[in-house]
């Protein structure tokens, strides 16, 4: 005998087996409790995150600085992009003929 059996007789006397169809629902139920659990739950942290999100926007970013790149810089770059245009091409690099090269942006 087991210690359940021993400590409660009369409950294993009165309890009768789970039908097949008991123990599906009974399974079924469990799920989607958790599953409602696990949903609840996401939306409480979605709830609390989102607060906390809020408190922190208080100001916006500075721009970042804007800074040009020195004359030698700017060769380098010309010659950079360039050699990949022509690259593109399948020309040499001394059949371009650069007119203008400054920032769109």
């Amino acid at each position: 005998m087991g210690l359940f059996s021993r400590l409660f007789p009369a409950a294993l006397a009165e309890t009768a087996p789970l039908s097949d169809l008991a123990v599906v629902l009974l399974g079924v139920g469990v799920v989607f409790f958790g599953l409602l659990a696990i949903v609840g739950f996401c939306a409480l942290m979605g709830r609390i995150f989102r607060s906390v999100e809020e408190g922190k926007k208080t100001a916006p970013p500075a721009p970042a600085p804007v800074c040009e790149p020195d004359p030698a810089e700017r060769g380098a770059i010309l010659a950079a992009v360039c050699a990949v245009i022509a690259e593109e091409l399948g020309t040499d690099v001394t059949a371009l003929r650069v007119s203008s090269f400054r920032k769109i942006n």
